[in-house]
């Protein structure tokens, strides 16, 4: 049925297939929500998620046909494969992928071939996934159970039905592993493979994207959309641009990078449609040097000689800083001798709260690094650094004074848009991950995508040991450390996750002092990270892993490391939403393979800001100083499903004020 803010219309063939494109820049109009639809779409959410099992079963029927046709694949030579292949094109464009014989045909062509030039054939829970992603799902599947290789079933199907498709995943290691140990499949079939990576010039990327299978990563796509857009600028209807095409008149299709948004699979799907979309993407262009160096230093001043509690409140929460009437005093009294714009109340106001912000709320080695005098973002989520983003308003600049760096030009924002607004322009959308359920609602209420749990290949082996959870840091990394030492002299491989970079080097200088030999991934050490997560499961190796540093690298272990029960992975604080602990956890017992997840944590560690009045942290000590643990466990996990409904509503919020934007500018003819 016709989902509120998405048009239902079909998904429209074109690209390489030869047929005639209705559309130059095919995209799907997003139309604005208002309440009633956010209300229905939450009413809806509940029941897409209730039916989500029963549409999992819906699909063996499908998956049982692809089973039964591989005999026959299997009998062909490679030339029959290649012809079978292109007599079942013309069927897949006609019904849109969705004819219920030929889909499964596809498929059982597409296994046999990869049987073939890869070495493996996709398992039957593959097939199932790949049904999913072509319907228009989101298929979780556990970590390790193969969502690259599933991937190609529906891509190579979509591809060969005329369909430009984009294989979108988290970063560009990822988009060239992906791309080139899956490109002979492709080619097999007479599909182009293109890479979209940073650091690609304008022609490379349209040459990449001209493909019939694209693999890029979600920041690379979305802001060459977002070039895209400031090309056309104002003639950016579908209706103008062929005006524009037969006229003769600006030129403006050739000069795009993208050929539309015709069909995403989005891997690692929370990460980029959930944690990313939290920040929106934006383009700028630096306005020469800034000149506001020495009002930064004035307002760090000012900021420094005030005091938490009696002149400022921080809120921990929602990461503002407000200043009190007591506060607000003393800046006005001591920025009376500095005169100038100082004497503005708004401005000076507004300086010094984004020095306090820049003081209080920002940290080095957990929201950003040093490098070479530069400030680097690191990603609270992933722990990867972000070399090329900046924090906006003049927070970045701030920052840079505080820590000593050259000062960058201010910045003039020539577009911008969000992820959530962004992927549902996409005339189908599909994703996978290892970790959806929990955001299962809010995927429907924002994408329209139903998450469906693909059962695992094997039966799980993980073994889950009960959280600790002590009063102190200190006693916490006492406890790890010894924890580790036992396992090390057994030989067993050590994950030790850790929240930030600052708790990895705690982590590190813990483990040095006991005398462990390990190896620290985290965002300062980003460029080897692939290498460094691969060699986790060998023997007597101790791994130290901030966040999901490494997501996507498949951690090996041996039958001896298995005889050892597996990869051991400790988790040392709770993240701000559950599934990225799972994320950790997922990390072992891969594939049916034994292993063992275990989390020490304790009330002293940064989850607990999510209670700053101690309502819950008083009392749960008093009892934990008895030996009642079991309280511990409770306040994280009601303080973790705090800052999970935290977030979702910062993303709503977020999500709102973008479509407020869109409305205000659409005033000037254009929405970004």
């Amino acid at each position: 049925m016709p989902m509120p803010g998405l048009d239902a219309v079909p998904m429209e063939a074109a690209g390489s297939a030869g047929l005639p494109r209705t559309e130059i820049y095919p995209e799907r109009t997003v139309a604005r929500l208002h309440a009633l639809d956010y209300r229905v779409l939450a009413a809806q959410s509940w029941w897409i998620h209730a039916g989500s099992k029963r549409k999992v079963r819906a699909l063996s029927g499908a998956v049982a046909r692809t089973v039964q046709m591989a005999r026959a694949a299997a009998r062909m030579d490679d030339a029959a494969l290649q012809r079978a292949a292109r007599e079942i094109a013309p069927v897949l464009r006609r019904t849109g992928c969705f004819d219920p014989e030929a889909v499964p045909r596809c498929f059982s062509l597409v296994r046999e071939a990869s049987q073939r030039i890869l070495g493996m054939r996709h398992y039957e829970v593959q097939v199932m996934g790949a049904l999913a992603l072509l319907q228009g799902n989101i298929a979780e599947m556990e970590t390790g159970e193969g969502k690259t290789l599933t991937a190609t079933l529906a891509a190579g199907a979509a591809a060969l039905a005329g369909w430009p498709v984009h294989v979108v995943t988290v970063n560009d290691y990822l988009v060239e592993r992906d791309a080139e140990q899956m490109r002979p499949l492709y080619e097999f079939f007479g599909l182009s493979v293109g890479t979209v990576r940073s650091g690609q010039t304008p022609e490379q990327r349209r040459t990449a994207y001209a493909c019939n299978v694209t693999y890029c990563s979600n920041k690379e796509l979305a802001f060459d959309y977002l070039r895209d857009k400031i090309e056309r600028g104002q003639r950016s209807s579908n209706l103008q641009m062929k005006m524009d095409t037969l006229t003769g008149i600006g030129h403006q299709a050739p000069r795009c990078l993208l050929p539309g948004l015709h069909f995403a699979i989005v891997d690692e799907a929370d990460s980029v449609l959930i944690d990313e979309a939290r920040t929106p993407l934006v383009i700028s262009s630096q306005a020469g040097q800034s000149r506001d160096a020495e009002r930064y230093r004035q307002a760090l001043d000012l900021a420094e000689k005030l005091k938490a509690g009696r002149d400022f409140r921080i809120h921990t929460r929602e990461r503002t800083i407000r200043l009190t009437e007591s506060g607000l005093t003393r800046i006005e009294r001591r920025a009376a001798r500095l005169g100038g714009m100082w004497d503005g109340k708004v401005l000076r106001e507004e300086l010094v709260t984004k020095a306090l912000t820049a003081q209080h709320l920002y940290h080095p080695d957990e929201h950003y690094l040093l490098r070479e005098g530069k400030i680097q973002i690191i990603d609270e989520y992933t722990g990867r650094v972000m070399p090329d983003r900046f924090w906006g308003e003049g927070l970045h600049q701030m920052i840079e004074v505080k820590e000593g760096c050259e000062v960058t030009g201010t910045r003039v924002t020539l577009a911008q848009m969000t992820y959530q607004r962004f992927f549902r322009r996409y005339k189908r959308l599909a994703g996978m991950s290892g970790t959806c359920s929990e955001v299962a609602r809010e995927l429907w209420q924002t994408y329209r995508l139903a998450v469906l749990c693909i059962p695992t290949h094997r039966p799980l082996q993980r073994i889950a040991r009960t959280d600790r959870v002590y009063l102190t840091q200190k006693d916490k990394w006492q406890a790890i450390v010894k924890e580790v030492t036992a396992l090390h002299r057994r030989g067993v491989p050590v994950l030790l996750g850790t929240r930030s970079v600052a708790a990895s080097e705690m982590a590190a200088a813990c483990l040095s002092d006991a005398g462990l030999p390990f190896a620290v991934l985290n965002a300062a050490q980003d460029i080897e990270e692939a290498e460094i997560i691969a060699r986790a499961g060998d023997r007597f190796r101790i791994t130290v892993a901030t966040n999901m540093a490494g997501r996507g690298t498949d951690i090996k272990v041996s039958e001896e490391v298995e005889a050892l029960g597996g990869l051991h992975v400790i988790m040392s604080e709770r993240h701000d939403a559950q599934r990225i602990d799972r994320q950790l956890a997922g990390r072992t017992a891969r594939q049916g393979q034994a292993g063992c997840f275990q989390s020490i944590l304790s009330l002293e560690d940064p989850l607990m800001d999510m209670d700053p009045l101690g309502l819950l942290a008083r009392p749960a000590r008093g009892i934990m100083a008895h030996g009642g643990d079991w309280v511990g466990r409770l306040v994280l996990r009601v303080l973790q499903r705090r800052a999970e409904r935290l977030h979702a509503r910062m993303r709503r919020k977020l999500q709102q004020q973008d479509e407020r934007l869109g409305d205000a500018l659409a005033f000037a003819g254009k929405r970004e």
